[in-house]
């Protein structure tokens, strides 16, 4: 299948349009066309390498709204016409304990990354979601519950997935003490999934300047970092603290103000953090942990929720042609809410 899409071809480069091929669809794979793709602040590390040396040319893109146009003769669950999404990852092996119970993105013998990653069988890079096209393997293909807003709905498949995941897990319910530090792409979706599961959520901020928008989204209160009288009265406050600051970090700021067995989940920074002080985990049998996106049933699980919720990630739709607007938007951290592309405006 002939398309096009927007691709870095170094680290250093603006994205530029791409003609390339999908594969020839296989007995049990779907083929998309892409109707709105969200851009995420791990595309920007990934193109820019920060995370190491990348396949040029890479289309990036992990959230992917379609409609099905085509299916594999095996393939049971979408038929065309189909409103759906696909995620961070493309395949697994399918075979090991991991995939097995349902958690693909610990696959124990690799995830297929959505783009970037080698393809199972034939081993060439996947492309991602800023492209007119693509072609997923049934499996990883997710429905779009009909009551979402299509436009609005891509990037809870990473930024609502990669907070759902950590809330579920720790069996956050009604009253559960929950903070929330960074208040960006993932921190406002953290907060409204919280807020519907019915905890007391802070945001955790190192300024004020963002209470009125945490109040209106559900947050019981604002937590000033640099302010030292608030801290300290927050010291043991919280059953659970969701970390998405995306750069390295001082963890000792936060650790005390977990309570006993409390969590701080770091779903940001992927790399070296500041010199950590193990006291504060010492005395109060506090733990720090990590949480990576979600598997395919919990993704399903992450849509319906926030369709069944009315909750939507905070967008701003854009043209192709203001990707690299947005990539410097997010280099300079002035951006909030997540930029989605409209891949109508994608010429062949």
């Amino acid at each position: 299948m002939e398309t096009v899409g927007y691709a870095a071809f170094s680290a250093s480069s603006d994205l530029k349009p791409y003609h390339f091929k999908r594969r020839v669809l296989r007995d049990n794979d779907v083929a998309i066309e892409i109707l709105y793709s969200g851009i995420c602040h791990s595309d920007l590390h990934t193109v820019k390498g920060d995370w190491g040396q990348q396949p040029y040319p890479l289309v990036p893109g992990h959230e992917i709204i379609g409609q099905v146009i085509s299916v594999g003769k095996n393939v049971q669950k979408y038929k065309v016409g189909d409103k759906v999404a696909v995620g961070c990852m493309v395949d697994s092996c399918q075979c090991c304990d991991q995939c097995k119970q349902g958690e693909e993105q610990y696959c124990r013998n690799g995830l297929t990354l959505t783009y970037g990653a080698p393809d199972r069988i034939t081993g060439e890079i996947t492309q991602g979601g800023y492209a007119k096209h693509i072609v997923v393997r049934e499996e990883f293909v997710l429905k779009v519950p009909s009551q979402l807003d299509l436009s609005r709905a891509a990037p809870i498949l990473c930024a609502g997935i990669t907070t759902f995941s950590p809330l579920k897990k720790w069996n956050v319910k009604k009253g559960t003490k929950v903070g929330v530090i960074g208040f960006g792409g993932l921190g406002h979706m953290a907060v409204k999934l919280a807020v519907a599961m019915e905890a007391e959520v802070t945001v955790i901020t190192r300024s004020n300047s963002k209470q009125d928008v945490a109040k209106k989204l559900g947050a019981k209160d604002v937590l000033v970092t640099a302010d030292m009288d608030a801290m300290e009265k927050s010291v043991a406050k919280f059953d659970l603290i969701i970390d998405t600051i995306p750069v390295k970090h001082d963890l000792n700021v936060y650790l005390p103000l977990l309570d006993i067995d409390g969590t701080l989940v770091i779903v940001g920074q992927l790399g070296a953090m500041d010199e950590l002080n193990t006291s504060p985990l010492i005395m109060g049998r506090r733990r720090i942990a990590g949480s990576l996106i979600g598997g395919i049933k919990e993704t399903q699980e992450v849509l319906d929720f926030c369709a069944k919720h009315n909750i939507y990630p905070e967008c701003k739709l854009i043209t192709p042609q203001e990707i690299n607007d947005s990539y410097h938007h997010l280099e300079k951290g002035d951006v909030a809410y997540r930029f989605v592309i409209d891949m109508s405006k994608m010429s062949i």
